[in-house]
This record gives structure tokens, C-alpha cells and sequence, in this order.
């Protein structure tokens, strides 16, 4: 079974937590604050969650980076050298500071954390749905309305292993390309936020429009 390892355990990382432990992953939760803060989030979600260091999270089969995205260059770069990396990082600079390459959009934020992390196989998800809908808006396979999430990344096979995580924990996977294309769905575009469906995303995506041009 593939284990998912969290760098980063707040309102998306422990909420990645529940759904993939409910579906039959084991997780690796870790923060900035160390193991013994995680006790009891760990009791909560069951036998299949473990707390330990962010280099303990880094050795599991897909590593979720769920951190302001300030704080990513603050990991050593080599930290995830081979690995899966789900980034769901949005960029906020009242929170991040300003950071010129995304001030200009020379960079999407996951083009970002892909320069930051070389040696890893970068893949945006789970950037655009609020943490509470992670559990409350998974449904099965093939279900009416499902919701859709995105995928983008510059390594396709990484890209279908967490598009085969995405439908597995109760959402449908919808490829928007490659990390240059992730733009489309940063904070204040269409998509950014709401429950859609992979004709509603398809719309949503379209519609967007780069900040410069806002």
C-alpha cells in the first residue's frame, strides 16, 4: 500500500490525512512544531497515522507539501530527491511576502517549488478546495456531479500517480497540463474555490485570466 508522508499537518495537510487513512492509506504527519504536537490528531484518525520528523514524511511513497509557500526554500533542497511531491501551495503575498517571480508571473507558484526542489517529481493538486470540503465532497467513482481536482505537472507519470491518489480518496482527476499551466487555477481565478465538475472545471479554466491583465 502506498504511504503518504505530510509536510505540513494544518487545515489541508490533517484533512489529506483523514480521507487517505479512511481509504486505506497510511499517513506520516509532520509539522514545524515536532512530533509530540501531532498525538492527538494521530489518535483521532487511527492505527493508519503516525507522527514523526518532516524527513520521516519525506520517505513515504507521495509527499504532500502543505506549508505557506514562504517557508518552502527554508527545507533543504535535496529534502525529496526522487520523490512524488504534491505541492498544494497557493501564493499570498500579505502572508508570503512578495516574491518577484510570482509578483510578475515569470513563475507559477509550483514552478516555484519545482525550482526549489529539483531532484523531485512536482505535481499541483488540491491548491483550489477549501480544506473542509476534502472530506465532506468525496464520493465514489462514477458518482453524478463529482467533484473535480486538478493535476498539472512537467513529469506525466508522476502527474498519474496522484491523479490514481485524487480518484482513490473520492475526487475526479482533471489534467490541466503542465506546471506552467497551473496559473489558471492560482487564488482569484474562476476555478480558485468552488465545487465544479470536469464540465464546470473546463469552463472555469478557460475563463481565467492572468493578474496583469485583471
Amino acid at each position: 500500500m502506498t504511504t503518504l508522508g505530510l509536510i505540513g499537518s494544518g487545515h489541508i495537510g490533517s484533512q489529506l490525512a483523514r480521507v487517505a487513512a479512511a481509504s486505506g492509506y497510511d499517513v506520516i504527519l509532520s509539522n514545524s512544531r515536532g512530533p509530540e504536537s501531532l498525538h492527538g490528531l494521530v489518535h483521532e484518525i487511527g492505527e493508519r497515522a503516525t507522527a514523526g520528523t518532516t524527513q520521516d514524511a519525506a520517505t513515504a511513497d507521495l509527499v504532500v507539501v502543505t506549508i505557506p509557500l514562504a517557508a518552502v526554500p527554508d527545507l533543504p533542497a535535496d529534502l525529496l530527491d526522487g520523490r512524488v511531491v504534491i505541492d498544494t501551495t497557493n501564493y499570498y503575498p500579505q502572508r508570503d511576502g512578495d516574491i518577484a517571480e510570482l509578483d510578475t508571473e515569470e513563475l507559477t507558484t509550483s514552478q516555484f517549488v519545482q525550482r526549489h526542489f529539483a531532484g523531485a517529481h512536482v505535481v499541483k493538486a488540491f491548491n483550489h478546495i477549501y480544506a473542509r470540503d476534502i472530506t465532506a465532497d468525496a464520493s465514489p467513482a462514477g458518482s453524478p456531479g463529482r467533484r473535480a481536482l486538478i493535476v498539472a505537472s512537467d513529469d506525466a507519470q508522476a502527474k498519474a500517480r496522484v491523479a490514481a491518489f485524487i480518484d482513490s480518496i473520492g475526487f475526479e482527476p482533471y489534467d490541466m497540463g503542465d506546471l506552467a499551466d497551473s496559473w489558471r487555477i492560482q487564488r482569484d481565478t474562476p476555478a480558485y474555490g468552488p465545487r465544479l465538475t470536469t464540465e464546470q472545471l473546463t469552463e472555469k479554466l478557460a475563463a481565467a485570466k492572468r493578474y496583469r491583465d485583471m
